[in-house]
């Protein structure tokens, strides 16, 4: 299968503006995204920049827009893409060079919600059990792989930097949600600020460009419901 990769290229260090090059390549349509990438920098152009890293779904280090969608390399199949494709940087991230985005202030943001289990009580001897039902309440956004795609993906995050972000919320979640933790007050706060959950205006882009599936805006919403119903 003969395909066009249109990728946009940009170095800041001597380019004044991201312009496009498009490699011609011989690709199987089982082949992945990320393989046609591969092919291009190993063959014919090696100052050629991404991200990729266990090339499985997993660490979602190659997120990018793929025919304008946010999606990961290493999951889209050539086949599904058609003979033409481009690639682009995720929106809203200044670019390091070609796809490649800095990701500092999106890891600041997913940081400050505190993404860990707080618990005061003395460590029991074995493990700190929980029921299947009250693992179910949170099971969907433990699922994060901080690839950022959900991020940049919506509208509030590209007029508004200061906003928290999906990411960030979807990793508060998970630690609300969770009868182990016991920093409901603390994290309920940080949800209130202006520029966090109340920031969300349903757009669904997220949920659209999650490579894992993660039901964002239902859990969004359920932060939503815990703050005004929770008493804190």
């Amino acid at each position: 299968m003969k395909i066009t990769l249109k990728v946009q290229k940009f170095d800041p260090e001597k380019d004044k503006k991201p312009y496009y090059k498009s490699y011609e390549l011989d690709m199987e349509p089982m082949d992945r995204v990320l393989d046609a990438l591969n092919k291009a920098k190993w063959d014919e152009d090696g100052t050629l920049t991404y991200r990729k890293s266990c090339a499985h779904g997993v660490c979602g280090s190659d997120a990018m827009r793929i025919n304008g969608k946010n999606a990961l390399a290493c999951k889209v199949l050539i086949k599904d893409c058609g003979s033409k494709i481009t690639l682009e940087p995720m929106l809203g991230f200044e670019v390091v060079k070609d796809l490649a985005v800095e990701m500092k202030s999106f890891f600041k943001k997913f940081k400050s919600v505190k993404p860990y289990l707080i618990n005061q009580d003395p460590p029991p001897a074995k493990e700190r059990r929980q029921s299947p039902k009250e693992l179910d309440k949170f099971d969907d956004t433990t699922k994060c792989i901080m690839c950022g795609a959900c991020t940049t993906s919506c509208p509030t995050f590209w007029a508004d930097k200061d906003y928290i972000g999906p990411a960030a919320i979807v990793a508060s979640h998970r630690f609300l949600f969770d009868s182990r933790d016991d920093a409901d007050e603390e994290r309920l706060a940080m949800m209130n600020d202006a520029d966090s959950v109340w920031k969300c205006h349903t757009v669904f882009n997220c949920v659209d460009a999650c490579p894992r599936n993660i039901e964002i805006t239902k859990a969004i919403g359920e932060v939503k419901q815990k703050l005004l119903y929770d008493s804190f």
